[in-house]
């Protein structure tokens, strides 16, 4: 499939990008994430990886898009609960 990221042309097969990632230990996710071979890896890796330039140079969502017409399930980024602080009345349990 063919494909632009960050202004260029690229021509991906999801057996293509299955390929690049094997092998590759997937970085902690802190946003979107994509499920390939069993392994959830964060879009910006693999983007890195299989077009080969900075994760500065395109976006979560181009990466996104591309990998979603691939056929790969992608997953949005985890909402962050904020940290329960006990209140001053209750005992070092949270009783």
């Amino acid at each position: 499939m063919r494909c632009v990221i960050a202004r260029f042309p690229f021509e991906l097969t999801k057996s293509g990008v299955e390929q690049s990632m094997s092998g590759i230990t997937p970085q902690p996710v802190t946003g979107v994430s994509v499920t390939i071979d069993g392994r959830i890896y964060p879009v910006m890796q693999v983007g890195e990886v299989i077009t080969r330039q900075n994760r500065r140079d395109f976006t979560a969502q181009e990466m996104r898009r591309a990998l979603t017409r691939l056929g790969f399930t992608c997953h949005d980024a985890r909402p962050v609960m904020p940290p329960r602080y006990a209140r001053d009345d209750e005992d070092a349990f949270g009783w």
